[in-house]
């Protein structure tokens, strides 16, 4: 959401300055509107430009980090859950890596979803999320330091573009060119504030002296509007700089700033638990952790605000009088910095204080969102890409992964369910398998659907060429996974037939069918393990191969001797018919099989 809002703000952005910049050339297509005063347009205008660079500066900077790290990011996070302070670690340093806790917490919530990871690992990882956004307002201190950061901007942009264009390292490229980017907004937002002069404005500082002087009333103010503007553009990192841009000039009273900070960590929760809303009620409860965690941490500096607000002051030698703006003459770069300081201190000790009261935390969410008997479902379709696209098409790659993973686990059940229901003897057993397969079936269609429809959307963002060809291989494989289901509910509607025209198979012809089954389960579980870690090697593929082999030879065999038995009228030519159908079936489920593993195979030796 947030990138098309980026790409919206911008394409806005240079509409308007075009048409400031033929009214100062003599056209002027405000004149009905704004007849006079064309700088001050400009100024705006230039403003509202230099954030939505800042915007789409951090929406490159993060794609071109994500790329470079592809999936450890993902291992990662998987891995290095043992307890809470490892999750707070995993998850303060995957922030702070892809610049990112949006995308941290969606990941967090997928995984919390596909039963990856526990409820309690996740209420950590989101923890030290909230430490590693920190990390964002710092490059902004960086970025509104004294000296002009325009020159260091220009020339890394011109050894991105090299990068880029030279194809060498060119997520390197991306990363630099996000970042330059970045560093460009925050320093046009700075200069373009110095000089529209806010702080000597009337109505700016009526507004903001007249909004800044009902005590509590005027922090509880802030905080909502904090909120709602980081809510409204999906970027907590953009009001941070608004915010810092506007303690800095003088404008915005500190502690004000600060309320709108808290604000901000109040509506970047918001996102999180919109992506959760589609997805199982562990994931919600993930979501909800985040929000209550926040919540908590704003109830508790509310308590203590200006004594806290005070200290953060203190440590960078900055006086505090509560509702007033700066003194003139304070460093603009300290200003800034005490938003920074406040914003990680705030996350750092918040996180000290629930570190230990995790599971009292898992157990208030439960108790917000207990399960329904219809949410304990394990049939759910989609377990990881329910909440969306991921932050980049890089990261919705490796979310769709795994939901292909699961696909395939899903056909294996089918598998297992097909061999149950042909030793079934009794009726109503009978039935309530038949159904289950029937379902399933019906299950693996949509999934097929689901998946495919949401690796068109991934196809449709930026991505590079090897990832046009993971997407292309990955689509082979879901439809190739949607037949295998189709191949297991044939068989079980060919065993029912079966069983309503009452043929009885000889002990040879079970035993035979029991032995497909068996070969075909034995590929089937070799398939599950190389998509899982998405990798065959060249002895794993030789085996699946002789595998595959072994199932055709055995059905050629088998369809000679059932031949031969009709002729010499070991059972009747019904009974052969309905057993050859059972055992092509299995054949033609180990085809598609063996076309998933060549489909991996071949991705991951570029062939």
């Amino acid at each position: 959401m947030s990138f098309f809002l980026c790409k919206k703000f911008v394409y806005l952005s240079i509409l308007l300055y075009l048409c400031a910049i033929l009214g100062k050339c003599g056209f002027n297509p405000w004149i009905i509107l704004i007849p006079n005063n064309m700088t001050l347009l400009i100024q705006i205008m230039t403003l509202i430009g230099s954030v939505a660079m800042l915007m789409y500066g951090m929406k490159v900077m993060s794609e071109g980090l994500q790329k470079m790290a592809g999936s450890k990011l993902s291992n990662v996070l998987g891995t290095m859950t043992t307890n809470r302070f490892t999750g707070v670690l995993t998850g303060a340093f995957i922030t702070a890596a892809v610049q990112s806790s949006t995308a941290t917490t969606v990941m967090t919530v997928s995984f919390v979803s596909a039963g990856i990871l526990s409820l309690a690992q996740a209420i950590s990882v989101i923890m030290g999320a909230n430490i590693g956004t920190t990390f964002t307002a710092w490059i902004m201190v960086l970025g509104g330091a004294s000296f002009d950061m325009r020159l260091v901007v220009y020339a890394t942009i011109v050894f991105a573009v090299a990068l880029i264009y030279t194809k060498k390292n060119a997520n390197l490229g991306d990363f630099l060119i996000g970042l330059a980017l970045m560093l460009l907004g925050l320093t046009t937002l700075k200069i373009n504030a110095t000089e529209m002069k806010l702080d000597e404005m009337e109505a700016v500082q009526h507004f903001f002296d007249a909004t800044s002087s009902w005590g509590y009333g005027s922090y509880f103010l802030y905080l909502l509007v904090g909120g709602v503007l980081t809510f409204a553009v999906q970027s907590s990192a953009a009001i941070m700089a608004i915010t810092m841009t506007l303690c800095s000039v003088g404008v915005l009273p500190i502690d004000m700033g600060i309320s709108l900070v808290l604000g901000e960590n109040i509506g970047t929760t918001i996102t999180s638990n919109i992506v959760a809303l589609s997805a199982s009620v562990q994931a919600r409860r993930a979501a909800l952790a985040h929000l209550v965690f926040n919540l908590f941490g704003v109830i508790w500096v509310l308590c203590v605000f200006r004594p806290f607000v005070g200290l953060v002051c203190t440590l960078w030698d900055i006086p505090f009088e509560p509702g007033t703006r700066p003194e003139e003459g304070l460093s603009p770069e300290k200003l800034s910095a005490i938003l920074a300081t406040f914003h990680t201190l705030f996350n750092v000790i918040n996180t000290c204080i629930l570190i230990g009261f995790i599971h009292w935390l898992e157990k208030l969410v439960i108790w917000i969102l207990p399960s329904k008997p219809e949410q304990k479902d394990t049939d759910k379709q989609l377990h990881f890409i329910s909440g969306g696209l991921m932050s980049t098409s890089e990261l919705s790659i490796l979310q769709a992964w795994k939901e292909v993973h699961v696909f395939a686990v899903r056909t294996q059940r089918m598998i297992g369910m097909v061999h149950d229901l042909f030793g079934e003897e009794d009726e109503t057993k009978f039935g309530e398998i038949s159904a289950r397969i029937e379902k399933y079936e019906g299950i693996c269609d949509r999934m097929e659907y689901e998946i495919a429809t949401y690796l068109n959307q991934v196809a449709d963002g930026r991505l590079s060429d090897n990832s046009k060809h993971e997407v292309h291989k990955m689509l082979r494989i879901v439809s190739e996974l949607e037949s295998v289901g189709d191949a297991n509910f044939n068989i079980s509607r060919f065993l029912r037939n079966k069983h309503e025209s009452k043929i009885t198979y000889t002990e040879s012809q079970s035993k035979n069918i029991e032995m497909m089954l068996y070969l075909v389960s034995g590929a089937e579980t070799k398939m599950v393990e190389a998509l899982e870690k998405v990798s065959v090697s060249e002895e794993e593929f030789r085996d699946m191969t002789e595998m595959e082999n072994e199932i055709n030879n055995f059905r050629n065999e088998l369809k000679e001797k059932n031949m031969q038995s009709i002729t010499e009228r070991e059972y009747d030519y019904s009974t052969g018919v309905s057993y050859m159908d059972i055992v092509l079936e299995i054949e033609k489920m180990a085809d598609y099989i063996i076309n998933v593993d060549e489909a991996l195979y071949e991705h991951k030796h570029n062939k």
